[in-house]
């Protein structure tokens, strides 16, 4: 059934973009954008999309299952044009992160999530739609105007309370402290010298690691008490540089997982990433009693994801009775 739906909301998407794509003469990825906008906003798009719009039935879809036909319409859109700074979340860590974050803010009932780098959407999506809280409700900053507008239409259409800001998301931000922040990690270099002088993670010279600004933005903007949870590339501990984010973190936060995403899911192990889950520092919070490792391996090897899901609990499990 929910597959079956899944494929009827992608065929809306999928049709809908190929006439816009046709009619405006623009990318894929650039059509998609308007036509998840006039999906929300019933603009028929001067009959373009009349009979797309009359057949749709978004608000009995499973926000879910709206998500995912998204997805795959944004994978689709990759493969149209390539574009380094349009990678999206994949689904299945999407997933684990909600996962993580259930796990880490168990019996929260209400729950405020920010993506600095939001994208499409797709990871902050995924967390709101799967968390256990009663209330949720979330911020999202991305400098892409065409991925924050289909970042947009998602979070309308799938009825989620999320405030998007199209801006450069290491630049100040209209935004209260959020329980929750998430983030795929841009990595690269920030080219804005002069912004990077706000921040303790500036380089000595140079242009400065994005990857570790947008870490201490995050924190800016996460509670005292909060949890932070990052995909971020497999050596980012490694090098010389590294020292100055480590005592950074070590300052402001307490490191509580290292999770290493399966290599199968990347195609050069070079690229493979993991997740990463620290918690900021708050009066009477103490460190884990142990830090969390574990290597994810393939999510198709059912026994083995089993047995580390075990190992997970068995970790919470433990840290929740050393607080008691």
């Amino acid at each position: 059934m929910q597959k079956d739906q899944v494929s009827t909301i992608f065929e809306l998407l999928d049709t809908a973009s190929i006439r816009l794509k046709k009619e405006q003469n623009i990318s894929y990825i650039e059509a998609l954008a308007e036509a998840g906008e006039a999906f929300f906003q019933s603009n028929d798009r001067n009959g373009l999309l009349k009979d797309l719009i009359e057949k749709a039935d978004f608000a009995s879809y499973d926000h879910e299952q709206i998500r995912k036909a998204f997805q795959l319409a944004v994978l689709k859109g990759q493969k149209d044009i390539s574009h380094p700074n349009r990678q999206m979340t994949p689904d299945t860590i999407g997933l684990f992160v909600s996962y993580l974050v259930n796990k880490f803010l168990e019996g929260q009932k209400e729950l405020v999530v920010f993506d600095p780098a939001a994208g499409t959407g797709n990871l902050l999506l995924a967390v709101l739609n799967n968390v256990t809280a009663e209330t949720t409700r979330g911020f999202a900053s991305e400098i892409d105007d065409v991925l924050i507008k289909i970042a947009w239409a998602q979070a309308n259409l799938e009825e989620k309370e999320v405030e998007l800001f199209h801006q450069d998301s290491l630049e100040p931000l209209l935004i209260s402290p959020a329980d929750v922040a998430v983030c795929s990690l841009p990595v690269g270099f920030y080219p804005n010298d002069e912004r990077a002088k706000d921040y303790e993670l500036k380089a000595k010279e140079g242009h400065s690691f994005a990857h570790y600004l947008f870490i201490e933005q995050s924190l800016r903007y996460t509670k005292e008490g909060g949890f932070l949870f990052f995909i971020i590339p497999n050596d980012l501990f490694e090098g010389k540089e590294s020292v100055q984010l480590k005592e950074f973190i070590k300052e402001h936060a307490y490191m509580n997982a290292l999770i290493q995403l399966p290599v199968s899911m990347f195609k050069d192990k070079k690229h493979a990433k993991s997740l990463f889950v620290m918690q900021k520092k708050k009066e009477g919070l103490e460190a884990p009693k142990r830090m969390l490792f574990a290597n994810l391996p393939s999510f198709s090897q059912k026994e083995a994801m089993v047995g580390v899901m075990r190992k997970l609990d068995q970790w919470f499990i433990e840290e929740k009775e050393t607080k008691e």
